[in-house]
C-alpha cells in the first residue's frame, strides 16, 4: 500500500529512526528467540530497536494508533482474532540483507500478520533493499513480487505462510517491522 501513512508522520518516523541509529540505540538483530537467539551474519545483517510503550514519541504513537484501526477492521471483516502488535525499527546498513525466512518462530504461532512500514525518502531504483516476497503460501520458489522500500509504503502478509527476504541494500535502509498477534491459547 503506497502512501499508507501521511508523509509528514512517515518523515518524522524516518528522522527518529536514523537519529537513534546514529546515536547507537540499535542492537544487532539475531535469529531465533529467548535463549536460542543467535547472531547469524550469514543470514541477516540488520539492527533493531524495539518499540516500547513507555518511550513512544508522538509520531510512533500516531503510527500505532493507525495500526490499531487496521487491527480492528481486520478483526471486524476477517475474524482474525488479532489482540496486539509488537514491533521494532529496523536499519539495514549499506550491504545489509536478510536471507529468505518466515516471520513465525518454530513452535510459536502468536505472530499472525507481518506489517512493514518503509521509512526511506528518495529511494531510487538501484538502491537495493527491496522486499522479495514469494506469492505461493509455504513456498520459497516460483512466483514472487519485489517491493521498493519507499517512505510511507506499507506491506502486510501472513507471517507463517509467506517466505520473504530483504535484498542487499546499497545505502542505509530503514523501516518499522512488526506483527499483529493472536493469543497463544487460541492457536
Amino acid at each position: 500500500m503506497p502512501s499508507f501513512l501521511d508523509l509528514d508522520v512517515a518523515s518524522a518516523l524516518s528522522f527518529e529512526s536514523l537519529n537513534a541509529w546514529q546515536g547507537g540505540e540499535f542492537r544487532r538483530a539475531g535469529v531465533g528467540r529467548g535463549e536460542n537467539l543467535t547472531i547469524r551474519e550469514d543470514t541477516r545483517s540488520d539492527h533493531v530497536m524495539w518499540l516500547q510503550d513507555k518511550y513512544l514519541g508522538p509520531c510512533q504513537q500516531t503510527y500505532l494508533d493507525t495500526l490499531e484501526k487496521v487491527r480492528l477492521e481486520l478483526n471486524r471483516n476477517l475474524f482474525l482474532g488479532l489482540v496486539d502488535f509488537e514491533g521494532h525499527f529496523a536499519v539495514y546498513p549499506e550491504g545489509g540483507f536478510y536471507k529468505p525466512h518466515l516471520d513465525r518462530h518454530r513452535g510459536v504461532s502468536e505472530r499472525l500478520l507481518t506489517v512493514i512500514l518503509y521509512l526511506n525518502p528518495d529511494w531510487k531504483p538501484g538502491d537495493g533493499g527491496e522486499l522479495k516476497l514469494w506469492t505461493t503460501p509455504g513456498k520459497r520458489d516460483g512466483d514472487f513480487i519485489t517491493v521498493a522500500p519507499q517512505i510511507g509504503t506499507l506491506v502486510c502478509f501472513l507471517s507463517g505462510d509467506y517466505w520473504h527476504e530483504v535484498l542487499p541494500a546499497m545505502k542505509t535502509r530503514a523501516s518499522i517491522t512488526g506483527w499483529f498477534r493472536v493469543r497463544a491459547d487460541l492457536v
